[in-house]
C-alpha cells in the first residue's frame, strides 16, 4: 500500500492519528483547569507510567486543552543534569511578557518580571546553567535571596497574582519530572502549596516514570495530598483495537480480526508499540484487508526498528555492569524481581549491587514498585536484552 498514506506515527511524543482510551483522564484534567480559572481549589496532576504509554502525547493534548480555555501555559521537559530554575525561567518569562499585554495586569506583570530578574540573578551562583534574557531591573528583596525554596515561592506568587488580575491562569506542563533533583522538587511543591493556600491560579500538570510519586513524597511529606497521581498504563484491548482500526478505516483500509488480535497480543496494548506495529503492518500489506501474514512480516521489521531506536538508545547509555544487571533481570522474566533473586543470578551479594541498581534508577531504566523489588521502566525490555546479549556469556 502507498507508504505516503500510512496513518501511523511512531515517534517520541508524536501524536497518534487516534488518541484512544484517554478521554476520561483528559476530562478530569479539563475540570481541574476550569476550576483554577474560576479561583476554585484544585489539585495539580502528575501522570506516572512506564516508557511508551503515551504520557508525553497526553501532556501535549492537555496543554492544547488549557490553551483553548485561555490559560497561559509553560511547556518544558526536565532532562538529566539540567536544573529546574534553568528550564522554568525562560518559559515563565514568555508567559509574563504575554500577560503584560493585558491592560488589567500590565503593572503586576512588570513586577513579576522584576521578580524573575531577581530570581535569575540570585540563582546563577548556584545553578550555572540558568540562562535567560532579563527585561527589567530586579526589585530588591523580591525573589532574590538566593534560597530556591523561598525565591521560587515568591516568584510564583507574583506570577499567580498577575494571572489572577488578567482573569486567567498559569499552567505549567513539565515532562520527565523524575529527573528533577529532590531539593528542587521540594521547592516546587512548597511554591505550589503557597499559591494554593492563597487561591492563586497556578497549576502543575506533569509526567514522569513510576518512581516520581515516591520522589515527590520524599521531597515533601504533604506532596501526596497536593497532587493526583493517575497511573498511565497500556490501553484496554478495546481502546487498542480502536487505535489501530480507526486510522485504517479513515484511509479506506480494513484489517482482518485475526490480524488485529495478533497486534494486540504482541504489543501488550502499549501505545508506542501499537503505532510501530500499525506502521509496519501497513507497509507489509499489498492491499486491503491487512491479514495475519502481513502482521507476521510486520513483527519482524517492527522489532528490528525498536531494537535500533527505542531500545538501543537506552542500552547504549549503560555501563557493562549495568548491562549485566539488566540481563540478569531479563533472565528471570518481565518482572518485577526481588533484589535477592537478581543477586543470586549474578552470584553477587545484594549489598554489592546496590550502587548499580541506584545508577539504573537514576538513568530511568528501572524502578522499585515495592521495597526490595526491581522492575523495568521500558516495556518488553527483557525480550530485547535476550536479543542483544544472547546465550550465557553475559554472566
Amino acid at each position: 500500500m502507498d507508504p505516503v498514506r500510512n496513518p501511523f506515527a511512531p515517534g517520541a511524543g508524536t501524536r497518534p492519528p487516534e488518541l484512544a482510551g484517554r478521554d476520561s483522564l483528559r476530562q478530569e484534567v479539563h475540570v481541574a483547569l476550569e476550576r483554577v480559572l474560576l479561583g476554585r481549589s484544585t489539585k495539580s496532576v502528575l501522570m506516572v507510567g512506564l516508557r511508551g504509554v503515551g504520557k508525553t502525547v497526553l501532556l501535549d493534548a492537555m496543554r492544547d486543552d488549557a490553551e483553548d480555555l485561555g490559560i497561559h501555559t509553560l511547556r518544558v521537559e526536565a532532562p538529566e543534569h539540567r536544573s529546574l530554575p534553568a528550564i522554568l525561567a525562560p518559559e515563565l518569562r514568555q508567559a509574563l511578557l504575554r500577560l503584560s499585554l493585558n491592560e488589567k495586569a500590565t503593572d503586576l506583570a512588570k513586577r513579576a518580571l522584576r521578580a524573575l530578574a531577581g530570581f535569575v540573578s540570585a540563582m546563577k551562583a548556584t545553578y550555572e546553567d540558568i540562562q535567560v534574557g532579563l527585561d527589567f531591573t530586579p526589585e530588591p528583596g523580591l525573589a532574590d535571596n538566593g534560597d530556591l525554596e523561598h525565591d521560587l515561592q515568591a516568584l510564583l506568587e507574583t506570577a499567580g497574582r498577575t494571572a489572577q488580575a488578567a482573569g486567567t491562569a498559569i499552567a505549567m506542563f513539565v515532562d520527565e519530572l523524575q529527573y528533577v533533583e529532590e531539593d528542587e522538587l521540594a521547592a516546587l511543591v512548597t511554591a505550589l502549596h503557597r499559591t494554593s493556600q492563597q487561591n492563586l491560579p497556578v497549576v502543575l500538570v506533569g509526567a514522569g516514570l513510576p518512581q516520581l510519586r515516591a520522589r515527590m513524597g520524599n521531597a515533601k511529606s504533604y506532596a501526596e495530598r497536593m497532587f493526583d497521581f493517575p497511573v498511565i498504563g497500556p490501553l484496554s484491548d478495546d481502546a487498542a483495537r480502536h487505535a489501530i482500526a480507526k486510522p485504517l478505516a479513515n484511509e479506506g483500509v480494513e484489517i482482518e480480526p485475526e490480524a488485529l488480535e495478533k497486534i494486540i497480543e504482541v504489543t501488550g496494548c502499549y501505545a508506542y508499540f501499537l503505532q510501530q506495529w500499525g506502521k509496519h503492518a501497513w507497509d507489509a500489506a499489498n492491499a486491503s484487508p491487512i491479514g495475519i501474514e502481513d502482521v507476521n512480516r510486520a513483527s519482524i521489521t517492527a522489532i528490528a526498528a525498536l531494537d535500533e531506536s527505542f531500545f538501543r538508545v537506552r542500552f547504549d547509555r549503560l555501563t557493562p555492569s549495568e548491562k549485566r544487571y539488566l540481563r540478569a533481570m531479563a533472565e528471570l522474566g518481565p518482572g518485577p524481581h526481588r533484589s535477592g533473586d537478581i543477586s543470586d543470578m549474578l552470584k553477587r551479594k545484594v549489598t554489592s549491587l546496590g550502587p548499580t541498581r541506584s545508577q539504573l534508577i537514576g538513568k530511568g531504566m528501572v524502578w522499585s514498585p515495592h521495597h526490595g523489588d526491581t522492575a523495568f521502566t521500558v516495556p518488553l525490555f527483557d525480550e530485547f536484552m535476550h536479543r542483544i546479549m544472547p546465550g550465557k556469556d553475559w554472566s
